[in-house]
């Protein structure tokens, strides 16, 4: 084989693969045991006694040697490290219930940072869940190697559509730590549509459900000569086999407790040994009506139970319908309803649970139509074979794809906040990525100097209620009077779906920039009801933005009306026309502190009338003004911007 392949690897909760592109078509890499699938399990093994020479440190072991050890020496093991990636040690806490792994002790003193990057304790050493993500990336790429009896140094990773810009930059610092380099992070589903596309040939509009081990997305597709374009994608961050896993043990647990007398709770190897019977317990209601738990107990006793499948289907009832939800908002955000997905592909090893299935086929309403969902590909390694397609595409290796292009979309709306807390949107959600937006912006205070960038990311019309992306700050702009400034706010998505933001004051070209780097504090709460909270609280947040804009509105023309005595306009005008601007002025401060937008703006218009011909008699100064000693294009340049009122921005000191 060729140095320099490029692979596709998907970093599963449960599972890892990695695939290539074997002439036409996309192959899975099987690792030295002939197992496709790697177990996303990292363990330590014990350290012997005499220690060896060299560091002492123990020996790292993944995939299916790593999970035997789970019952042996479960605190030397780690599994399901996706759910950690990117998130901060607040968020963590939750997800440490029934793992046998617990957070490190800060060695720092003082509290620990509740926004502070977790680190995992297993045995005497500590990790970070993207290092130990890096571990079963080299496990990947040693099987990839052997396989190909070469290096391989590039690779396309997938990660759920719901990821946010800290998992997304997790995934790419463990492929970096793991020697790769990620060329492209590859939304699951649109992986699993690539794949399926490139098999099937088919054209039309696509859903695909993917049920994970940790995660659940939803995506709406369209695929038409070789072209696949997302049309929307929604879902939970939070949900996947491994709470159907956690369902089954909870039964488990507190009957043996009830029964027993035992709280295995105190047992973390009986805990697993619980674990390891709750999947194989649900892998066999799958394709059986019966399923039975059989476990020896640390006292010498046996705990023993059946579940018949539908005892098991009432049970994770609950956990399927969280999927419903986001498969609405994305037909939704699509604009077509149910009747108009001509294909559902399944992706995730949980689809293959027949009330999975079922669901689905309700959701899209499949069966009226004569339909079925799409399981000819292995559901497990769907994706593996998507990322082997994009990293086709982006090597350029074959024919086969050099006609196929991807384009994927931003979940969630990006934007700054602007003067009196009002969200300006740049980027709207479902945009094809990469994508590049500009907007002007401007100052509201009369010699401000520093402008405060405040990058949020939501749906909400208010920053305070969207997630908090970044905040920077252009300084050093020359003091000009309030919306004379031209500040150009630039965002650029890459083909990761990581923002880098440029800010700009045309005058001066002065510049600053940022590249938004991960936010440990978002909770999945915040991701995965961003929209649906946008739309609960639609009417009072545009009404909150209606009031602040109207403030806003007020307060500039105000503002000019202040300095109006000072300028040499106002002694031209008549004693009846400054009575008129003094009483409406007066009008609108008033008008100004109730809570009735319309009020405000009537007030406004009011005042407008009344400075009319100040305005123009200003207007008429400001023109002589401009054209003494000038060109005709740089005044009109000047006289352009004076005039034209973007966003205002607040400066830096007020933020």
């Amino acid at each position: 084989m060729a140095e320099g392949r490029v692979v596709g690897i998907d970093l599963g909760t449960t599972n890892s693969l990695v695939a290539y592109m074997e002439n036409d078509t996309p192959v899975v890499i099987p690792g030295a045991d002939g197992s496709n699938l790697v177990p996303s399990v990292v363990a330590l093994d014990p350290i012997p006694a005499p220690i060896p020479a060299g560091d002492g440190r123990p020996t790292v072991t993944v995939g299916n040697s790593a999970r035997k050890a789970l019952i042996q020496t479960p605190e030397r093991v780690i599994y399901s490290v996706k759910r950690l990636m990117g998130r901060s040690l607040e968020e963590v806490q939750s997800e440490l219930k029934l793992f046998p792994f617990h957070l490190a002790a800060d060695p720092k003193a003082g509290p620990p940072d509740p926004n502070e990057v977790p680190r995992i304790q297993l045995g005497e050493l500590r990790f970070t869940a993207p290092e130990i993500s890096a571990y079963i990336l080299r496990q990947l790429k040693r099987n990839a190697e052997r396989f190909f009896s070469a290096p391989v140094t590039q690779a396309v990773i997938t990660v759920p559509a719901y990821f946010n810009d800290a998992q997304r930059q997790a995934t790419k610092d463990a492929g970096r730590m793991a020697g790769l380099e990620v060329l492209r992070l590859v939304n699951e589903p649109t992986a699993a549509a690539l794949a399926y596309g490139l098999d099937r040939g088919k054209e039309g509009t696509i859903a695909v459900y993917d049920l994970g081990g940790g995660t659940f997305d939803i995506s709406i597709l369209k695929l038409r000569e070789g072209i696949f374009e997302v049309q929307s994608t929604n879902g939970d961050t939070h949900l996947g086999g491994d709470d159907i896993d956690n369902l089954l043990m909870a039964i488990a647990l507190n009957e043996i407790h009830a029964e027993h007398g035992v709280d295995l709770r105190l047992h973390p190897g009986a805990v697993q040994a619980v674990r390891k019977a709750a999947i194989e317990a649900k892998i066999l209601l799958s394709t059986e009506m019966m399923a039975r738990f059989d476990i020896e107990l640390p006292n010498g006793d046996r705990y023993q139970r059946e579940i018949p499948r539908e005892v098991f289907e009432l049970l994770i009832e609950p956990v399927l319908a969280r999927t419903a939800g986001p498969c609405k908002q994305a037909l939704a955000d699509a604009g077509i309803i149910p009747e108009q997905i001509d294909e559902v592909v399944l992706v995730g090893g949980s689809t293959r649970i027949p009330a999975v299935r079922l669901l689905v086929d309700e959701l899209f309403h499949l069966r009226p139509r004569g339909k079925k969902p799409h399981i000819e590909l292995n559901p497990d390694e769907v994706v593996a074979l998507g990322a082997a397609v994009q990293a086709d595409i982006l090597s350029g290796a074959s024919k086969s794809t050099e006609e196929m292009l991807l384009l994927d979309v931003t979940p969630l709306s990006l934007g700054i906040e602007a003067l009196g807390g009002t969200v300006a949107r740049i980027i709207q959600r479902n945009s094809t990525v990469p994508a590049s937006a500009t907007e002007h912006f401007t100052t509201g205070v009369d010699g401000q100097t520093n402008v405060a960038i405040h990058v949020v990311q939501g749906e909400r019309e208010l920053a305070a209620d969207c997630r908090s992306l970044a905040r920077f700050d252009l300084k050093g702009i020359p003091p000009m009077s309030a919306g004379l400034p031209r500040i150009e706010v630039k965002f650029l998505i890459d083909a990761d779906g990581i923002l880098h933001v440029t800010a700009r004051e045309q005058r001066s070209g002065l510049a600053a920039q940022i590249e938004v780097k991960p936010t440990y504090g978002l909770t999945d709460q915040q991701v995965e009801s961003m929209i649906l909270d946008s739309f609960d609280n639609a009417e009072a947040d545009f009404a909150k933005r209606l009031l602040i804009e109207a403030r806003n509105e007020a307060e500039t023309i105000l503002a000019a009306v202040e300095r109006a005595p000072r300028s040499p306009a106002w002694a031209q005008l008549t004693s009846d026309e400054q009575t008129a601007i003094t009483l409406a002025s007066d009008y609108l401060k008033k008008a100004e502190q109730s809570e009735n937008p319309a009020a405000i703006r009537e007030a406004t218009l009011i005042l407008d009338h009344a400075t009319r011909r100040f305005a123009e008699l200003m207007m008429d100064a400001a023109v002589s003004s401009a054209l003494r000693g000038k060109t005709m294009d740089s005044a009109g340049e000047e006289l352009d911007e004076a005039v034209t009122a973007p966003h205002a921005m607040a400066p830096a000191e007020f933020k």
